[in-house]
C-alpha cells in the first residue's frame, strides 16, 4: 500500500491508502461493523458514534495552513462568526491579514475540498469507498476557536464528523420541524430540540444521516473534518438528459415545417394548428433510450465542480517515453480526478468512453483502485488511438505515473 504524506500536516507519520476495502471485514472507524453491516443497519437511516475511530489522523491538519488555503483562488472557504448574537458570513479567497485580525472566540473557517489539495486528506476519503464514487464528494475541514460553529442545522446528504484535533460539542436530534430562521445569513432552524449531546474527542467519529438536525460547537480551538457525500435531485438529473437530447437533435439532419395546401387566412396572428400539430407528433417520437440515459448519468456524475484546476505536468514526457515508463510503473489518476463506469462506459472527468471486451477489465480496475500496474497499462497500450487518449489525460494532470 501507498502511504501519504501532507502539506497540511501537523505531524510527520504517514497514513495508508487503500485502493478498495473488504465490504465483510470489521473496521474500526465503524466501531467494528463491516462496511455491509454498516450500510445495512445505519446508512440513511441513524447516526452513529464511534470513539478513537480513527486515531492516525489526529493532529494532521494544521489550523495555519488550513488558512492559507483558503487564501487560495481555486479553494472555496467561508469565515462564519457570531457577535452579540448577530450571525456574519465571509467568502474567500481572503487576504491572510484577514485571520490575524480574528478575536479569541466564536468564529470557525470552513475549506471545502481539501482532499483535491492535500493527499492525507485524499486518504481519509479512501475509508469510505465502501460507498460508490458516484456519491462521494470532498472532505470540508473546519477550523474553530472556542465557542465557533455554523449553528443548528441539518444537511441533505450523509456526513461523518470526525475530530482531528480539540474538542466539540455536538447536539443532534431526529425532529420533523425543519422551519428556517428568518433574517440570518445561513440556513439555521428555527426550533432545533436537541435529543442527544456528544462531546467529540481527537479521533472520535460521529456519522449523521441525511436531515438530521445538528449543532456543533468547539469548546476549544479545534479541527473537525466533514465527510460529505452528493445526493443529486432527479431533477437534477432530468435536466441533463433533456440537455444531451438537445444536444442529439442539434446533430440531426433539421426536419422544416411544411405547409402544402394550407388555406389563407382572415386570422394571421393565431398559431397555427398545423405547427402545434407536426410538433406533437415529433415530440411523441422521442425516446430517452437506455445508452443516453446512462451516458448521461456517468457524464455528469464526473464532472468536476467549476473550481476545480489540474496541474498539468512542467515538462511532460513524450508519447514514446510515456509509454515506456508507464509501461514500467504504470498510471494513477490525479487526486482531483473523478473516474467512473458502467456495462458500457468509462468515464473520467465528464468525458466518455465506449467500453470493449479486450480493454474492459483494465478501465473498471482504474476506475476501482484509481491506478493501473504496469501488466494492465499495457493491455490498453496496444491500441494506438486509447494510448493517444491517455497521454493527453497525463498532459492535462488528469492521470500521472503511479
Amino acid at each position: 500500500m501507498r502511504v501519504a504524506s501532507s502539506p497540511l500536516a501537523a505531524s510527520n507519520r504517514t497514513v495508508e491508502r487503500y485502493a478498495t476495502l473488504a465490504v465483510d471485514a470489521p473496521l474500526p472507524w465503524l466501531a467494528g461493523l463491516s462496511a455491509a453491516q454498516f450500510m445495512k443497519r445505519y446508512w440513511q437511516r441513524r447516526p452513529l458514534l464511534v470513539r478513537n475511530a480513527l486515531p492516525e489522523f489526529v493532529d494532521r491538519f494544521d489550523p495555519q495552513t488550513l488558512c492559507q488555503l483558503a487564501c487560495d483562488d481555486d479553494v472555496e472557504a467561508r469565515l462564519i462568526s457570531q457577535r452579540r448574537k448577530r450571525w456574519q458570513v465571509e467568502s474567500g479567497p481572503f487576504e491572510p491579514e484577514r485571520f490575524d485580525a480574528l478575536p479569541a472566540r466564536d468564529w470557525t473557517v470552513l475549506v471545502q475540498g481539501v482532499n483535491l489539495h492535500d493527499e492525507v486528506a485524499d486518504a481519509l476519503l479512501d475509508r469510505f469507498r465502501f460507498v460508490p464514487s458516484a456519491r462521494l464528494d470532498d472532505v470540508m475541514i473546519s477550523v474553530a476557536a472556542p465557542g465557533g460553529g455554523v449553528g443548528p442545522h441539518f444537511d441533505s446528504y450523509d456526513v461523518f464528523l470526525l475530530q482531528t484535533k480539540g474538542r466539540r460539542r455536538w447536539r443532534i436530534g431526529a425532529q420533523q420541524d425543519l422551519t428556517l430562521r428568518d433574517g440570518v445569513p445561513l440556513k439555521l432552524l428555527a426550533n432545533f430540540v436537541a435529543e442527544e449531546e456528544y462531546v467529540l474527542e481527537p479521533g472520535d467519529m460521529l456519522y449523521l444521516p441525511p436531515k438530521y438536525a445538528h449543532d456543533g460547537v468547539a469548546l476549544d480551538n479545534c479541527v473537525t473534518c466533514s465527510i460529505g457525500f452528493r445526493a443529486p435531485s432527479l431533477q437534477e438529473l432530468q435536466v441533463q438528459c433533456l440537455f444531451r437530447l438537445g444536444d442529439r437533435l442539434s446533430d440531426a439532419e433539421p426536419a422544416l415545417y411544411r405547409d402544402a395546401g394550407a388555406p389563407a387566412t382572415t386570422s394571421p396572428g393565431r398559431v397555427p394548428e398545423r405547427m402545434a400539430s407536426q410538433l406533437r407528433a415529433a415530440m411523441r417520437k422521442l425516446r430517452f433510450d437506455e445508452p443516453l440515459l446512462a451516458e448521461t448519468l456517468g457524464v455528469y456524475l464526473s464532472e468536476p465542480k467549476a473550481t476545480t484546476f489540474f496541474d498539468s505536468p512542467d515538462r511532460p514526457a513524450p508519447l514514446a517515453r510515456f509509454v515506456l515508463h508507464a509501461s514500467q510503473v504504470g498510471i494513477r489518476a490525479d487526486r482531483k480526478s473523478i473516474l467512473l463506469y458502467d456495462e458500457r462506459h468509462f468515464f473520467i472527468n465528464g468525458e466518455a468512453l465506449a467500453l470493449d471486451e479486450s480493454t474492459r477489465h483494465a478501465w473498471q480496475t482504474l476506475a476501482n483502485s484509481r491506478q493501473l500496474e504496469p501488466t494492465l497499462f499495457v493491455t490498453l497500450a496496444n491500441q494506438t488511438s486509447i494510448v493517444q487518449q491517455i497521454y493527453g489525460w497525463y498532459r492535462a494532470g488528469w492521470i500521472g505515473f503511479a
